[in-house]
């Protein structure tokens, strides 16, 4: 009997990571799923000029690797490089740059199953579903999404109609009871958007667990699409 072969996932880091940092957070991830998924890890076009940030909290979104600068999807503010998820920004700064690199990302390292996107990139990957659900040929719909302590970003003006929803395809919504970066309300509300949602809680904060519990769900979601 033919090996199943591996899927692959491009996952798109939270803001203020780095590729490298991002890869290290979620070895605990790439080690439960061994064998089942490829971890392909895209940070942020953007680098951020302050050490200091909310999504510096926690043990999948501390700081980056001193040789490394932190980097960003897009920011919040016009002067100033910062990001909060839960206010109503001033601007998205930086956001078109941002669905450049992912186009990118999925042309030359492609081609990939689904998208895995944490925090501010769980935002971006629920954005670039919209989009390619609403035919924008960049971004070819993957056959499934998985979206760590995500939610709906805000001041997207005529795109951010697109997130109203339903998206069609498979998703898995994953956040913590005790995340006090993006409340569990947040990612319950995006959620909300993509058609028969399935939703894994944990205990935790603002990380990408894979601890026994979380690792067998992982698994029974993607075991759907094994090849």
């Amino acid at each position: 009997m033919a090996e199943k072969q591996s899927l692959r996932l491009l996952c798109l880091a939270g803001f203020r990571q780095s590729e490298r940092g991002f890869r290290e957070k979620t070895g605990a991830l790439r080690k439960a799923l061994r064998g089942r998924a490829e971890l392909v890890c895209l940070s942020g076009p953007h680098l951020v000029a302050d050490a200091a940030g909310p999504e510096s909290v926690g043990p999948d979104s501390g700081p980056c690797l001193p040789e490394e600068q932190p980097r960003g999807w897009w920011f919040s503010e016009q002067e100033t490089d910062v990001f909060s998820a839960l206010k109503e920004p001033a601007v998205c700064r930086g956001l078109e740059e941002a669905l450049g690199t992912v186009a990118q990302a999925l042309t030359n390292l492609g081609p990939f199953d689904g998208i895995l996107g944490f925090s501010q990139g769980a935002a971006l990957a629920a954005l670039v579903c919209a989009l390619g659900q609403a035919g924008d040929s960049r971004f070819p719909l993957p056959r499934f999404i998985i979206l760590v302590s995500g939610f709906c970003p805000r001041g997207l003006g005529f795109k951010e109609s697109i997130l109203q929803g339903p998206l069609s395809l498979p998703s898995l919504h994953v956040f913590g009871d005790t995340d006090r970066i993006i409340p569990s309300q947040s990612s319950m509300q995006l959620a909300g958007r993509f058609a028969g949602a399935i939703t894994l809680t944990h205990s935790g904060g603002h990380f990408i667990p894979a601890a026994a519990p979380q690792r067998q769900a992982y698994l029974n979601f993607l075991d759907q699409f094994a090849k």
